[in-house]
């Protein structure tokens, strides 16, 4: 199943970044700790090119903290790149920014210039409480929901720093599939875009693979179930999601796995390591490198098609 969503005021947003980048010192781009390759906007490194950028790997206290590390070794192979763990929940890490600021881009003394930076970020990451952690003060408005910041907006920190602020943005055609549903999974899609069972029968399938322990004790299971729709029949049963006739509610066993995932109940989850991006964009590669010799393949034969007819004309 494709997942898009790309709402009108994103289209709006990426015009409004491409023109304020040229002024721009530093891009803060705000990763989901759980899926940092799957909130890694492709259209940010192309905005930003050679520009220094900071990582923020947001909502760490829900992740993986061995999987988070290896992600900032992994983010910061990248030249200009620095990676950090943060949790809005902890406001003095979030404090600790514009230091990291100050490091990548040394302002001379007595250097009048504020540092120009822009914060970037899909929907639902926690972009908005960093920036009013940041300011001290209620700036961006904040919600449990994706898109809620929907225009773009300038904040003097009164330190040297200035923060141009986006709406979340996600981009046009997720092309991973995978991607599309960890999206679906962490909330950055709204719920009303997506199929629920769809998307907790592709978290069921991978929790059963990388946290077994994790399902068990959740869920008080005696055994481990041995597919995705057993685990979600299993999670109904043990929740009294039934309906008449004590048929499992697997709408409602989805929406319990999905809202434990995100709220953490389940215990600190990462949807992807290093390992699988890479493989997976190999093979993403792949697939549209075939899409496009299919495409030139059809021009070429609808060309000789219209070749041959004006030959017999």
């Amino acid at each position: 199943m494709a997942i898009q969503w790309y709402p009108g005021h994103m289209h709006k947003a990426r015009k409004e970044i491409e023109e304020v980048m040229p002024q721009i010192d530093l891009v803060i781009e705000v990763l989901d700790a759980r899926i940092p390759y799957s909130s890694e906007n492709p259209m940010v490194a192309k905005l930003r090119q050679d520009k220094p950028c900071i990582k923020l790997l947001n909502k760490s206290d829900l992740a993986d903290p061995e999987i988070t590390n290896r992600w900032i070794e992994y983010l910061e192979q990248e030249q200009g790149v620095r990676a950090q763990a943060i949790t809005t929940l902890q406001p003095a890490m979030v404090r600790k920014i514009p230091e990291l600021c100050r490091k990548l881009v040394p302002v001379s003394e007595g250097a009048l210039k504020d540092i120009r930076t822009m914060i970037m970020g899909i929907p639902n990451v926690g972009k908005s409480t960093i920036i009013n952690t940041l300011a001290g003060r209620v700036i961006a408005k904040t919600g449990n929901e994706p898109a809620v910041t929907k225009a773009q907006q300038r904040i003097n920190l009164k330190n040297g720093i200035v923060l141009s602020d986006t709406p979340g943005i996600l981009w046009p055609k997720v092309d991973n599939e995978a991607s599309g549903y960890r999206l679906a999974v962490t909330g950055a899609i709204k719920d009303t875009a997506m199929e629920y069972e769809d998307v907790a029968l592709f978290a069921a399938a991978y929790f059963l693979h990388a946290y077994p322990e994790a399902m068990m004790e959740r869920y008080k299971l005696t055994s481990l179930p041995a597919t995705d729709i057993e685990l979600l029949e299993e999670i109904g049963r043990r929740r009294s999601a039934l309906r008449s006739g004590g048929h499992i509610d697997l709408h409602k066993a989805s929406e319990l796995l999905l809202h434990e995932f995100r709220s953490g109940k389940i215990g600190q989850l990462s949807l992807e390591t290093p390992e699988m991006a890479q493989a997976e964009e190999v093979e993403v590669a792949k697939l549209l490198a075939e899409k496009e010799a299919l495409k030139q393949a059809k021009k070429e034969a609808d060309r000789l098609k219209r070749s041959g007819k004006r030959h017999q004309g």
